[in-house]
């Protein structure tokens, strides 16, 4: 094994937005400053419904800060990039790696991931059509070429990048089961249905898992399990 050659996995938790946020900004950190650290990848759930919003996404609607000073709904910036995004019954992935990694972590090849691993499960997805858009209130009222979208046509995937120091993270939602009240309360349109999977978000999860490690021989992965109640001591963390 040579010296860059690990990949941390972390184990599937559920915490408050807040909380995701730091632990991906903090998985970034490592992949930047760990020579030994090639990418790190997390599947998490949000505690409670979340909406997140872009780095440069500046917009925050009337209705929305009515639905947050009611308890409806909780909010948190994301350091990625793109739109609102609802966290809400579905799963959310993180993904971190050099720079040097680039072309095998590309959008093209993590959506190609998802593809094949989704097309096992009996669920078809296909790419986007836009290439280019603006940021929009809602990340999944448009479909780029970068997102994935479902036979039915509804957007199933949308990720988003931030780069920082010669690394990369990447956010992806996988919408599984969104509310569909809180959906339309917050974007003024139809939920994309419950996806069509006799699975449990944590079986999908474990597949998704599994097909990412698979033929990747070469690198040497470290699985870390993260402790729900004693989150904190992760942060700033030289694993």
């Amino acid at each position: 094994m040579g010296i860059e050659n690990q990949a941390l996995i972390f184990s599937t938790n559920n915490l408050p937005g807040f909380d995701q946020m730091a632990l991906d900004l903090n998985s970034l950190d490592q992949t930047i400053s760990n020579p030994e650290i090639i990418l790190t990848l997390r599947f998490y759930y949000w505690k409670g419904d979340w909406l997140s919003i872009g780095y440069h996404q500046k917009d925050i609607p009337v209705h929305w800060e009515n639905l947050i000073s009611n308890g409806e709904i909780n909010i948190v910036r994301r350091p990625s990039g793109g739109g609102a995004v609802l966290h809400s019954g579905g799963i959310t992935y993180a993904l971190t790696f050099k720079k040097t990694y680039y072309e095998e972590f590309s959008y093209e090849m993590v959506n190609n991931w998802l593809i094949k691993s989704f097309r096992e499960l009996g669920l078809k997805l296909q790419y986007g059509n836009l290439r280019k858009s603006h940021i929009k209130t809602n990340c999944f009222g448009t479909s780029l070429i970068s997102d994935l979208v479902d036979q039915d046509g509804f957007k199933r995937i949308g990720s988003a990048q931030f780069r920082k120091k010669g690394a990369f993270l990447q956010h992806g939602e996988i919408q599984t089961n969104p509310s569909k009240d809180l959906w339309f309360k917050l974007f003024k349109e139809e939920a994309p249905s419950k996806v069509k999977l006799e699975l449990t978000n944590d079986e999908i999860v474990q597949h998704l898992r599994n097909s990412f490690l698979k033929d990747k021989s070469n690198i040497n992965f470290k699985n870390i399990a993260i402790d729900n109640n004693n989150i904190r001591k992760f942060y700033n963390t030289n694993y």
